[in-house]
């Protein structure tokens, strides 16, 4: 799979002949966790954003606390493209983080394998709400922790614990900015949900 970690400048938007197989992504997280940077930095196309600038009709409404300079949010969805291996490609959905937009989320969970959610340690709170949505909906997915610039690092067994996460839920920890970190995370929950199909069958 070391092939994913060096990127072309995103001029080809052609599925390779040899991918066999195609999986469905969701990349979700509450408002403001790095969503749409994730999915820019590993998209192998060009990504497909839907970022609206934040008005005053947010003020009350969108919790924008924490989040100093943040200027812009997704109103539909974050989309883009990696082919994982020469036989797999995976189809990305960022999902918008506020919650009024829920409804979108169940749409954009058709036909997902599962979710990679993003969680901020500066709002850790703020990622039970989106972890209770895919659980309701059977959505299976593992949890990445996006290490933001200057805010305070935990272990991961201790995020674990606060999220009450079960022991088989994989948790990684990547920076949104950098392309290795995220494939890792990514990789860790392909692996996870194909290993959940295997058990099944």
């Amino acid at each position: 799979m070391g092939s994913v970690l060096s990127r072309p400048d995103r001029t080809v938007d052609y599925v390779p002949e040899t991918v066999t197989r195609s999986v469905k992504l969701l990349v979700a997280g509450n408002f403001g966790v790095g969503k749409t940077t994730f999915v820019s930095s590993v998209s192998e196309i060009k990504p497909l954003r839907t970022e609206e600038t934040i008005t005053e009709a947010s003020v009350g409404i969108d919790d924008m606390a924490g989040l100093p300079g943040k200027s812009q949010t997704t109103v539909a969805m974050d989309f883009g493209r990696i082919t994982l291996n020469p036989q797999l490609a995976l189809y990305l959905f960022g999902t918008p983080g506020q919650q009024r937009f829920v409804p979108l989320w169940e749409e954009l969970a058709r036909g997902a394998l599962g979710a990679l959610v993003l969680v901020d340690t500066r709002r850790i709170e703020k990622a039970d709400e989106v972890l209770s949505v895919l659980e309701e909906r059977g959505v299976p997915y593992s949890v990445a922790v996006n290490q933001f610039e200057g805010a305070q690092r935990f272990p991961l067994e201790e995020i674990r614990d606060a999220l009450d996460l079960t022991p088989d839920t994989p948790l990684t920890a990547l920076d949104a900015r950098h392309r290795g970190t995220c494939l890792q995370s990514l990789i860790t929950l392909v692996e996870f949900l194909f290993h959940r199909l295997e058990t099944r069958l």
